[in-house]
């Protein structure tokens, strides 16, 4: 009841805001009512560690012979730390809105709850039948978010590709649900079998731009900070717990080095991307792919904790960057809170995340390091930059005096779930790694000063509406498509037109005249 209880205070605060922009346009407290209504369900969240875990299950779908499941929540440790981080960032985003220049803005906020409700609804659901529903509704949102905010053609194309890959994610984890369907096992997240495992790191890979690698978000010029935020973490997150779900023994296959390798590699391009990005929220896809591929390296590791850990810390620490609009060197050192938490180090949220429950993966961990160093020198970077900030001083004194808090939220979050709550709290971790990393960070941070190649200028090749060399390799495999398409087409019109007759009648004469030559 309790899911139930936190999902409704969120969708019902979405509702009332609604209602009231269309039929109450002159009401004057719509941000204290939308901040007031995500507050009760961020305590209502905190309440679930009374009765965890929570268990949400309806009555099986009919016919029965085509739904083997029916949709089923399930909240533990893991979901609820999820859980926590989703409405976290969704009260910093309604609270820092009092100082951005779009104040008032209802309809973004309305956007925001609800797909906050249903990044929750992601994190606990139990099957893939639970799951497939709430990715088609995220993606249907976003899919019509970002047709509403993009006017460019070209740029149209890349939210629909974005679209087809996510759909594509859909599809592997329902292929995943039939082979456990066939071997006798509906499949679940708790009991998984060994010929679906890899199915489902594949479904997650896809979704957040890791396996194959590939930019699953298209130009953000429209989607900043506040609402952005929003959709792209809560995007991650729901793609992210299933990397968390997926148990350690259904990952044993032999091709599991090679993706492993595939994914390091993948980090390290996120980490590089990101290192060079000219401000944070130019790399923000890099960001997630790079903290996403860290999470699947877990998973492959038969660590699905640490999977979790760092799904948190993209959520927790991304989050608290990408919403630090003002040059406030007091909020800038406590940010640093936020590096803290994605260091690795010990009783940190992602202390877990360099713990392994195999062997024989040493060959990925030098480039999985690198990669590490890269995204927490980036995250100093960004945060160190004070030029890309706006500072807010013509807001009202009191949206100057609550910023401060909602950026506060999540960092002390992060703190929080480092110490208490789930199975990744209060962890010790791999300190010899985590040492390592923070040499290579601070080596980083030393050399970025003193080398070009570290510090490119704004508006380079590393901007995502930009063509990178992975841009041009699936933008080729677009043209292709259009082409095949068009000949397609040029084939039908010319069989369709006023000569379709005769080339009928031709082609009829040509398979009778082929077949006839066998006969005696």
């Amino acid at each position: 009841m309790s899911i139930v209880i936190t999902f409704l205070i969120l969708f019902l605060t979405a509702v009332t805001l609604l209602v009231l922009r269309f039929f109450t346009p002159s009401f004057r407290h719509n941000w204290l009512f939308a901040v007031g209504g995500t507050l009760l369900a961020w305590i209502s969240a905190l309440i679930w560690q009374v009765s965890l875990p929570i268990n949400l299950r309806f009555t099986i779908w009919q016919p029965a012979l085509l739904f083997s499941q029916s949709p089923t929540f399930v909240a533990d440790g893991t979901s609820w730390a999820f859980v926590l981080s989703l409405i976290t960032l969704c009260l910093a985003i309604l609270v820092t809105a009092a100082v951005r220049p779009q104040f008032p803005s209802p309809v973004s906020w309305v956007g925001t709850l609800v797909l906050t409700s249903l990044g929750m609804l992601a994190v606990v659901a139990e099957n893939p039948l639970t799951l497939v529903l709430i990715w088609a509704a995220i993606d249907l949102v976003e899919l019509a978010t970002q047709i509403w905010f993009v006017q460019d053609t070209r740029l149209s194309e890349r939210v629909t590709i974005a679209f087809a890959s996510r759909a594509a994610g859909i599809l592997i984890l329902l292929w995943a649900d039939v082979i456990g369907s066939a071997s006798g096992q509906p499949l679940d997240f708790r009991l998984t079998s060994p010929q679906s495992g890899l199915f489902l790191v594949l479904a997650a890979g896809l979704r957040l731009g890791v396996l194959p690698l590939h930019l699953p978000y298209p130009s953000e010029s429209a989607l900043r900070r506040g609402f952005g935020t929003g959709l792209r973490m809560v995007s991650a997150a729901s793609s992210l717990i299933l990397l968390a779900r997926i148990p350690a023994t259904s990952i044993n296959s032999p091709l599991t080095p090679y993706l492993l390798i595939l994914v390091s590699l993948a980090a390290l391009y996120g980490g590089w991307m990101w290192l060079r990005a000219p401000d944070d929220l130019t790399g923000r896809p890099f960001w997630l792919i790079g903290m996403g591929s860290l999470a699947i390296a877990s998973t492959l590791r038969a660590n699905p904790v640490g999977a979790a850990a760092w799904g948190c810390a993209l959520i927790l620490a991304g989050g608290s960057l990408f919403l630090f609009s003002e040059p406030n060197r007091w909020l800038t050192r406590a940010l640093y809170v936020s590096v803290f938490g994605i260091s690795a180090l010990p009783f940190s949220i992602t202390s877990t995340g360099w713990l392994s429950g195999g062997t024989g993966y040493w060959l990925s961990f030098p480039v999985l390091i690198a990669a590490h160093a890269m995204l927490i020198a980036g995250y100093i970077r960004h945060l160190q930059r004070t030029l890309t900030r706006a500072s807010n001083e013509e807001q009202p004194i009191w949206g100057k005096n609550v910023y401060p808090f909602g950026i506060s939220l999540l960092f002390l979050t992060t703190i929080v779930l480092g110490l208490f709550g789930w199975s990744g709290a209060l962890k010790f971790g791999n300190l010899f790694v985590a040492i390592l990393t923070s040499i290579l960070t601070i080596g980083l941070l030393w050399l970025t000063p003193r080398l070009r190649i570290l510090s490119p200028v704004r508006a380079h090749w590393v901007r995502p509406e930009s063509a990178s060399w992975l841009d041009w390799g699936y933008r080729s495999l677009w043209e292709l498509y259009r082409l095949l398409g068009r000949i397609s087409n040029s084939f039908l019109n010319m069989l369709e037109g006023e000569s379709g007759l005769m080339w009928t009648l031709l082609f009829l004469v040509l398979f009778i005249t082929v077949f006839t030559q066998g006969t005696p």
